[in-house]
């Protein structure tokens, strides 16, 4: 789901045990994700829950363009909720628009820090990192 559009829901869901239920939707609209690609690898580190994230490299509009298409699980609700989120503001995005994207902002606008644990708030982290981390690597793997 796009980033626009879970700012708008959540602009017209006022109770936050609604909004937990929104994000829990959220996550349940996932993409299946392949137990094959549950491996040490792809398991996202400094989450409380158990959460792994993949990304590929899919052809952007141009010839030489390539954005990135994450997908990913957790054994939480919750944490697969947030991982819709982030991949709301990250997914099929360029890496050059991946790493200046206001992430921060975002979540501001959303009111997580002050409605997440603040172990949830370090996974939520970890997983961004994780994008970023990806994102920086395949612009320089473009620029080789």
């Amino acid at each position: 789901m796009d980033i626009d559009q879970i700012i708008e829901d959540f602009e017209f869901i006022d109770d936050w045990e609604d909004r937990y239920r929104y994000i829990i939707e959220l996550g349940n609209q996932l993409e299946p994700y392949p137990d094959v690609n549950k491996t040490p690898e792809t398991k996202v580190k400094g989450c409380v829950s158990q959460v792994w994230l993949t990304t590929q490299l899919i052809q952007g509009d141009g010839e030489s363009d390539v954005n990135l298409h994450f997908s990913g699980e957790s054994d939480a609700h919750i944490v697969r909720g947030l991982m819709a989120i982030v991949f709301g503001i990250f997914s099929d995005k360029p890496p050059s628009e991946i790493v200046k994207t206001d992430y921060q902002g975002i979540f501001n606008k959303l009111d997580l820090k002050d409605h997440i644990s603040p172990q949830r708030s370090n996974g939520l982290n970890a997983m961004v990192q994780r994008i970023q981390h990806d994102a920086e690597a395949a612009l320089k793997d473009q620029s080789v």
